[in-house]
């Protein structure tokens, strides 16, 4: 759906993005990785004509990216974007209207939003009376009113308890299953593996990583795992394991973490803890996407 090929932008003289290039497919969650001061920020404003790039180009649904497009994306900025002063629903009204909706329409999709976020009460309110998680509520809605093809959210869990953000996250979702392609941008790597099936990471205006969840966590298994025992094993006792670490979890079993040698398997490993002790689980230890975040970051 959303192509980005070779993005260069500068600003004075520091280069925020050097050569990014990302294919996004119609009906994903993408999620859009990387520390602050990576050029996250940077690109989302690119997709959104905010800025414009200073070399290469972004096809939307196989069209160079115009101004048509607008209409067809929602964004949801880290920063709040709300008129503090203005009433809600009036500023519902007007965002939603300068998306293209009908004044008709608008109130119809307010109202269905407003419901369904418990929302009904805040007609009359103000930004400025509102928490900093009843903003992000408010803003939230603003996004997706105009039933965007492309949902941009860069840090949308922002100011929200457990709760709410959880309420968000199964919108998201229902969003996703309607057909939106949502790009998620987040320091939140928990939300990242319940949400997206596809990321990248940007690092230091260079895309670093890129692919399927599930192929970066198999890239990154370093031949280790949790093993539940009835005693502890020595490093002694195992010709094919180096013991990283013991941790006693009750006074019933004990849980260590092995990591084996090159060229050793999961099968050597059983052949050789089955004489010496009583298994209770066994399982391979697959890196989170926050850790090889921090790993990939750090290198």
């Amino acid at each position: 759906m959303l192509s980005i090929r070779n993005i260069v932008k500068e600003y004075a003289k520091h280069r925020a993005l050097d050569d990014v290039s990302l294919e996004i497919e119609r009906g994903t969650i993408f999620g859009l990785l990387g520390p602050n001061g990576a050029g996250k920020t940077s690109l989302i404003r690119i997709i959104n004509q905010i800025t414009a790039p200073d070399s290469g180009e972004i096809y939307l649904n196989g069209e160079k990216l115009n101004q048509s497009h607008i209409s067809k994306i929602g964004y949801l900025p880290e920063e709040r974007g709300l008129y503090k002063k203005m009433e809600i629903g009036e500023q519902m009204l007007y965002l939603a209207r300068l998306k293209g909706l009908s004044r008709a329409d608008a109130t119809q999709r307010i109202k269905y939003w407003f419901e369904k976020m418990e929302m009904q009460t805040w007609w009359k309110k103000k930004v400025e009376d509102l928490s900093k998680g009843m903003q992000q509520k408010v803003q939230f809605v603003a996004t997706v009113l105009h039933e965007p093809e492309l949902i941009i959210l860069d840090e949308p869990f922002s100011g929200f308890d457990p709760v709410n953000a959880e309420i968000i996250k199964n919108e998201i979702l229902e969003l996703n299953k309607k057909g939106s392609t949502i790009i998620f941008s987040t320091h939140r790597m928990e939300s990242v593996e319940e949400l997206c099936k596809h990321i990248a990471l940007i690092h230091k205006s260079h895309k670093i990583l890129d692919g399927s969840v599930k192929s970066i966590k198999n890239a990154y298994r370093n031949n280790t795992f949790e093993i539940g025992l009835n005693k502890a094993i020595e490093q002694a006792d195992l010709q094919t394991a180096d013991l990283l670490n013991t941790n006693i979890s009750d006074e019933e079993a004990i849980v260590q973490t092995v990591k084996l040698r090159d060229g050793f398997s999961a099968n050597n490993l059983l052949q050789e803890l089955i004489p010496l002790v009583n298994l209770t689980y066994f399982k391979e230890v697959i890196p989170t996407i926050n850790e090889i975040f921090i790993k990939t970051v750090k290198a």
